[in-house]
């Protein structure tokens, strides 16, 4: 119920009885900050969910597909890590600086964007887990929902923030999410490790695609005249 009175209260400018509700002008933050907090809360996240890995890989017996399985599940992580602070958490944190009403990005950005952002790092680290512990065989319905939907929810969150904050969407977050909904097909004839592999290079196939974008002059002019 408090987390329902959390979540609920900006979207409706906490209104109280009598009182009405506040203007989005009045409320003052510290932009850099608000991104500076939230953007440790996604580090936090991916710092667990490392650690959750490492703890259940340290007590299995190291075999080529576990080694694997673990291997896929690291370099997944680095990817989200790579495609939430690599220019999108810095453009976050000047923007909201620079904004006229802070208060209004800020309920959008970093309060509602950064959940489905943080739930799909943990989703995430349950794939992990569950791969490192049956790496072979047919994925469950577990295994697909976790290893697809983690992702998922991640790149969902991450286009839509980058959208708040750059004004047009990110071609390879889109690619991504497509690619991740048309994996999802086929998903349960692969087996965990594979599954695992496939959602890891999607991931590492948007960092460098976004990457790679911004940093062609020709993209950031297109971007500028997008925002525009």
């Amino acid at each position: 119920m408090a987390l329902v009175i959390e979540y609920v209260s900006p979207a409706v400018r906490f209104w109280i009885p009598k009182y009405g509700a506040s203007s989005v002008a009045d409320w003052v933050i510290e932009g850099g900050h608000m991104a500076e907090r939230c953007a440790l809360f996604v580090i936090i996240a991916l710092g667990e969910s490392i650690v959750v890995t490492g703890a259940t890989f340290s007590e299995l017996n190291w075999s080529t597909e576990v080694v694997g399985a673990f291997l896929s599940a690291l370099v997944g992580s680095i990817a989200m890590w790579w495609i939430y602070f690599h220019i999108g958490a810095e453009a976050g944190s000047e923007q909201i600086s620079r904004s006229s009403e802070p208060g209004r990005l800020a309920r959008l950005a970093y309060t509602y964007l950064h959940m489905p952002i943080v739930a799909g790092i943990i989703l995430s680290a349950v794939a992990d887990e569950l791969v490192l512990k049956h790496p072979g065989g047919h994925s469950d319905i577990r295994t697909v929902v976790s290893a697809i939907g983690g992702p998922l929810l991640f790149l969902v969150g991450t286009i839509l923030f980058k959208l708040t904050i750059r004004g047009f969407l990110q071609l390879s977050h889109g690619v991504g999410i497509v690619a991740l909904a048309a994996l999802s097909w086929f998903a349960s004839e692969l087996s965990p490790l594979m599954l695992s592999i496939l959602t890891t290079a999607i991931m590492i196939t948007v960092a460098v695609w976004e990457s790679v974008s911004l940093s062609s002059p020709s993209e950031e002019n297109q971007s500028e005249a997008t925002s525009a």
